[in-house]
């Protein structure tokens, strides 16, 4: 799960995850998630497919959470196996819902009017068409992937459908999109399966599932900076709803960070850096949006966000990546706790109002940075493993550690899906997932 306001390299390390799995399941999200894989044979982005789908011998799974664009879906899949990278069994959950044209517009119409209304009420959001469409899906008129195989269910649902939709000028024409709905859902059936029955059955078998989260823990809709959020509930208990999976099956939690912190959009960021340094972290890091191509508003580590991703989830582990961005620097600062206008601090939870958390002021520890990572020590992580990680790094992955209970298990030091390092646990030591004890 995402740990912070997205784009935290869960692609990477979820396919460095997958090569032990049998089974990857994205639970949530759609099109407007880009999650980016460095593979010898170039990058790819996967936006709809989940990463087994690289794998020989995997099943890639898009889950009943999603909410699934299927002429995006099938043009995805046509490029991975053009470039021969299709391995893995695809398997799509008859109960996703899905994302229409008429949802794309409505996103766009809505952000436009909030901005009409006030110019600073804009979301930034991908317009991809994600809110309407789970807007739907809890309001009952959404079509499901099962649905586009019964031609009379579709029509019958795309006439409510459309009744709703009276305000969203420029709809395509309903006979239009019925037919196109039925083509396409035609070519995807083969694929189209109840997925939550294979799981239970994986279950019984013990064979290894990873759900593979989408956007991030402060983006959830009912625990992220509300309204400046995603539409579902990118958290481990959203994965569990959104995959079919029950929570006593749940054996480990890995809560995925960079090594400082982005965002995309609008809303509260607390250690956005928006002097030169924040401009080194975005060009050195390459960061802008896998899915918009929008720069990514850059800051450093914040320990409060962490903490209170950690709470929430029952991280059981941390993933650390892009620590290679930092390489090279003297200095780093790191956010500890926040001063609030009125003179209190806040160390584990993050203000409830959006207006509120735009008003703390981070409180930084100032930590030694490390070397560059050159390409002979990747070199030596590589065949070593950590106890080749620069000590001041291993010290600001302790740092972590120290202030939210979660020992870090993995490290990215690089973009390529080697580029990953295992911290094994100290011996005889298996950390569950639980509350830490409460300071605020």
């Amino acid at each position: 799960m995402g740990a912070q306001f997205g784009d935290e390299g869960k692609g990477k390390i979820t396919d460095f995850l997958a090569a032990g799995a049998r089974y990857i399941v994205r639970t949530g999200g759609g099109p407007n998630a880009g999650h980016s894989i460095h593979l010898a044979e170039g990058q790819v982005v996967l936006h709809q497919l989940a990463c087994g789908v690289l794998r020989h011998g995997v099943v890639g799974m898009s889950g009943p959470g999603m909410v699934i664009e299927p002429t995006k879906l099938e043009t995805e899949m046509q490029e991975l196996e053009q470039r021969g990278l299709l391995r893995g069994q695809v398997v799509l959950s008859d109960r996703a819902h899905v994302l229409l044209p008429v949802h794309r517009l409505e996103d766009a119409w809505e952000d436009e009017l909030r901005a009409k209304k006030n110019p600073n009420a804009g979301l930034g959001t991908t317009r991809q068409g994600i809110g309407p469409a789970y807007a739907d899906r809890s309001g009952r008129f959404g079509i499901r992937l099962g649905d586009l195989a019964r031609p009379a269910r579709l029509r019958e649902a795309l006439e409510l459908l459309y009744a709703t939709k009276a305000h969203v000028p420029n709809l395509p024409p309903i006979d239009q999109l019925a037919t196109e709905l039925a083509e396409v859902g035609g070519r995807l059936a083969p694929l189209i399966r109840q997925t939550e029955p294979i799981l239970w059955d994986a279950i019984a078998r013990h064979e290894t599932i990873l759900l593979e989260g989408a956007q991030s823990a402060l983006l959830d809709v009912d625990f992220g900076t509300y309204p400046f959020v995603t539409s579902s509930h990118p958290t481990s208990a959203g994965a569990l709803v959104g995959s079919g999976i029950p929570p006593t099956e749940v054996d480990e939690v890995i809560g995925i960070t960079k090594a400082y912190t982005t965002r995309v959009g609008a809303g509260p960021f607390p250690t956005e850096d928006t002097g030169e340094r924040g401009e080194f972290l975005r060009r050195v890091g390459g960061e802008r949006g896998a899915t918009t191509g929008r720069p990514r508003r850059c800051g450093w580590l914040d320990l409060v966000l962490l903490r209170y991703a950690a709470r929430l989830n029952g991280f059981t582990g941390f993933a650390v990546s892009k620590v290679d961005i930092l390489g090279g620097l003297e200095e780093i600062p790191v956010c500890t706790q926040y001063l609030m206008p009125d003179g209190s601090t806040i160390r584990d939870v993050i203000p409830s109002q959006a207006d509120d958390l735009a008003q703390a002021q981070p409180v930084y520890e100032t930590l030694p940075g490390w070397p560059e990572f050159h390409q002979r020590l990747k070199d030596r992580v590589r065949r070593e493993g950590a106890s080749a990680l620069p000590s001041t790094l291993r010290r600001y992955l302790d740092r972590i550690v120290e202030e939210t209970g979660v020992p870090v298990q993995y490290v990215g030091y690089g973009a390529d899906r080697e580029e990953t390092v295992t911290i094994p646990p100290p011996s005889g030591h298996v950390h569950r997932a639980s509350l830490t004890p409460w300071t605020g």
